[in-house]
């Protein structure tokens, strides 16, 4: 499935054309609670949806649980709606293409989730208008789902938005602890990409492009925001979005869900911690542990030094310091002990809740014992 693009400051003019081409008359409106307003979306929107049946729906949790996605199939299934909009962050987002796609499927919710039934009826047409400049869920295939603490990523080529609209101008009110943690989730996404077992040569092009945007304007974004830095963050998250939807993220983001759902650390924040000792990690990758066995050693090494040149590093350990340098100006903490992750028994909620869809994807096979270390080392 191809979507369509409108990438820019006042991209959000183009739903009206979109509205009028397809005359659609019912709509289903996916936001968030508060930010809704406060980005400037429904002032921007109001004034096109004039004339049109608009349900809101925005009844559910920060990490989207079992029970948010099957409330919103009630709502979506009590009405006649022929479009979506999703207007917010990651979250609202995820909600979205779960509602969407899974109120057009007869069975059980949780039966598609954990793969007991295939996806086979399209929902309807979805635009995605991202808020913030982090998860890039609105160029994916993806939505994350919590059932009872343990995450599930729903997956499916139907779920990719028809529409995207990145339009900076929401990311502008952007507080600071919000522009540091989903800028922080772009860039390990965009590095995780990378180095991930299924990059290719268009995930690659998405993902270093990604990588020199989002780290060359995290910092302004977060302590100094312009008009510049918002534009290149909202690009930068959205070619991270478009890189992992063809390579899927890796080790970093496999550690990260218990760290948000049993200790309350905010994705991208979560993801960060371990991201650069896993990068290192990988770069010290052997024969005896290469996951990539179509590239082999060297090439997986090669690619790790592609990124730390992206980072404007001399070598690989150099990134590591980089990138907790960059936490700290952003004003993110780098220490788990700091988080409140304080003894091992802490550790073994980690380990064991390791998500090893993603975990498979990383270019170095870790076991339990690597993983128990590199917490370790950054308790």
């Amino acid at each position: 499935m191809q979507q369509q693009e409108y990438i820019g400051f006042g991209s959000m003019g183009e739903l009206s054309g979109i509205l009028e081409a397809h005359k659609h008359e019912s709509i289903f409106l996916v936001t968030g609670k508060v930010s809704y307003e406060t980005s400037g979306a429904k002032k921007a929107i109001e004034g096109q949806l004039g004339g049109y049946r608009v349900k809101r729906f925005y009844d559910f949790s920060v990490n989207p649980r079992l029970e948010d996605i099957e409330r919103g199939i009630d709502v979506f299934r009590e009405g006649e709606f022929d479009l979506v909009i999703a207007i917010g962050g990651g979250t609202v987002m995820d909600v979205a293409k779960s509602v969407n796609i899974l109120a057009a499927n007869p069975e059980r919710t949780l039966d598609y989730i954990q793969n007991r039934h295939e996806i086979k009826n399209q929902g309807l047409p979805l635009v995605a208008v991202p808020t913030t400049s982090g998860s890039g869920s609105e160029a994916t295939k993806f939505a994350v789902i919590y059932v009872d603490g343990t995450k599930y990523s729903l997956e499916h080529n139907l779920m990719l938005p028809t529409y995207t609209l990145v339009d900076s101008q929401f990311t502008l009110s952007l507080p600071q602890p919000i522009t540091a943690v989903t800028g922080m989730d772009a860039l390990c996404q965009a590095i995780e990409s990378y180095w991930s077992i299924n990059a290719n040569d268009e995930s690659r092009k998405y993902a270093s492009e990604a990588i020199k945007l989002v780290y060359g304007n995290l910092e302004a974004a977060v302590n100094h925001p312009s008009g510049d830095s918002r534009e290149a963050m909202a690009l930068g998250s959205h070619l991270a979005g478009k890189a992992i939807n063809i390579s899927k993220t890796t080790a970093p983001h496999a550690i990260s869900y218990t760290m948000t759902s049993k200790f309350g650390i905010p994705h991208g924040h979560a993801v960060a911690l371990t991201l650069w000792p896993i990068m290192v990690y990988n770069y010290e990758v052997t024969e005896d542990d290469v996951n990539d066995k179509r590239k082999g050693v060297e090439v997986v090494k090669r690619t790790i030094e592609e990124i730390a040149m992206l980072l404007g590093a001399d070598t690989v350990q150099d990134t590591s310091i980089k990138i907790r340098t960059l936490m700290q100006k952003i004003g993110l903490k780098i220490d788990l002990h700091e988080l409140g992750i304080t003894d091992d028994s802490h550790l073994d909620l980690i380990v064991n809740g390791v998500n090893y869809q993603r975990l498979d994807n990383n270019p170095r096979i870790m076991t339990a014992e690597d993983l128990r270390k590199i917490l370790n080392d950054i308790r």
